[in-house]
């Protein structure tokens, strides 16, 4: 959010000031009683820099750490200026915390707007020949200013007339980071209701991937039941992550291994509820298991345990898992709240191995797809899926692969 917006100005005789602000006394106390949030004289020849700083992005922070303020100093030459220049900045005071990246475009564009203005019909050099009020036929500075801060701030846009030819027209736009690569064994689960952010304007094939995204299905499979390309699939679940619409999950198998991660703490003490947000999610039947019950199941999980072992565990305790909870939106509730992470399964030949070490791998006799996948590189998610081999038939093959008994590694991490 913006704290504070500011038009500073260099004089030739008096120096760096600010000539209009909003909220009153943000940068400099206006009427003496409340301190600004920040110290302009500390701060005054960062606001209104030397030459070799005008016409670019400039990032400032507070002393105390508490503020930053973006600004963007523009000089412009011209031999009716005093000294020949008229340098000014239009600056943002946001919190030193807060996301500044979608504020670059806001603070780039005043600057561009404002010179271009003052550049076409004086509207800087003629506002403070005519006062902080104007003359009546163009909109004073400090309005302006106010009212783009109360219109970013409250509908993240603003579209504002100055005068007969110019307006201000701006948008915050959110800044999201690039989304991880997509693969064909990920599994995309839904934040939120697709229903409540589908735009018909989106691409066919985005609504088509959409439609099979079901918390279970994987990329590959999403794909198929879509009708679209693998490649088309992947991209459109990459829109999706980009706006943070849907998370990545591992498929889920009975034969899966998780453990516990340090989040696990938070759901042994239930902090923020969370054990019964995951009774609530979890439960079937018209029983509701305990949340004594849900903490002992969600602290058993090992590494070198797989889901089905951790089931028959408790079913020899007299515990009937599967009549109570759904094991697989369990598990997902777990990982998905940083309780547990999936521990994957990876396959090792040593001879395969020393064979890229010393660049002389070699293709096996007959040529078996497997051996590609024997580097420790690539987790069994993506072996079955991209071999279309369920573990028991990928394990089975690497079993019959012409090496030493002895040379296939199968290990977890």
């Amino acid at each position: 959010m913006i704290q504070g917006i500011f038009y500073a100005r260099f004089f030739p005789q008096e120096g760096p000031k600010i000539v209009a602000q909003a909220p009153p006394g943000c940068i400099t106390s206006s009427d003496g009683q409340r301190p600004p949030l920040v110290d302009f004289d500390v701060l005054q020849e960062y606001i209104i820099p030397r030459q070799a700083f005008c016409n670019r992005y400039v990032t400032i922070n507070s002393p105390d750490g508490k503020y930053t303020i973006l600004g963007f100093p523009v000089a412009i030459r011209n031999p009716k200026y005093m000294r020949n220049e008229f340098i000014f900045n239009f600056g943002l005071l946001v919190e030193a915390e807060c996301d500044q990246t979608p504020y670059e475009r806001v603070v780039r564009c005043l600057a561009e707007t404002f010179a271009e203005m003052e550049k076409q019909n004086e509207y800087l050099s003629f506002s403070e020949a005519n006062g902080p009020d104007g003359d009546g036929s163009r909109r004073p500075i400090v309005s302006l200013l106010e009212i783009v801060k109360e219109d970013l701030n409250n509908y993240g846009e603003c579209m504002i007339p100055v005068d007969e030819a110019s307006t201000i027209n701006m948008k915050l736009f959110p800044h999201h980071t690039n989304p991880p690569a997509v693969q064909g064994w990920h599994v995309p689960v839904a934040k939120t209701k697709f229903n409540d952010i589908i735009d018909p304007t989106w691409d066919i094939t985005l609504l088509k991937v959409v439609a099979k995204i079901d918390g279970v299905s994987d990329v590959r499979r999403i794909a198929h039941e879509a009708s679209v390309s693998l490649d088309l699939a992947k991209i459109a679940i990459r829109h999706l992550l980009y706006y943070d619409t849907i998370l990545l999950l591992d498929i889920f198998f009975f034969g899966s291994c998780y453990a516990p991660r340090p989040g696990i703490h938070d759901f042994i003490r239930n902090v923020d509820g969370i054990v019964d947000e995951c009774a609530s999610y979890v439960s079937h039947g018209r029983a509701r298991v305990s949340n004594y019950l849900l903490i002992r199941f969600m602290a058993a999980f090992a590494p070198g345990k797989s889901v089905k072992e951790w089931i028959y565990i408790h079913r020899e305790m007299g515990f009937e898992l599967m009549s109570y909870i759904d094991i697989r939106r369990f598990v997902q509730f777990g990982v998905i709240k940083g309780c547990l992470y999936r521990v994957h399964k990876y396959v090792v030949s040593k001879q395969y191995l020393a064979s890229l070490a010393s660049g002389q791998s070699k293709p096996l006799a007959g040529g078996d797809p497997l051996q590609k996948y024997t580097d420790g590189c690539h987790n069994m998610d993506q072996i079955m899926t991209e071999q279309n081999l369920t573990n028991d038939q990928v394990m089975e093959r690497l079993k019959a692969l012409p090496v030493p008994r002895s040379d296939i590694v199968v290990f977890y991490k």
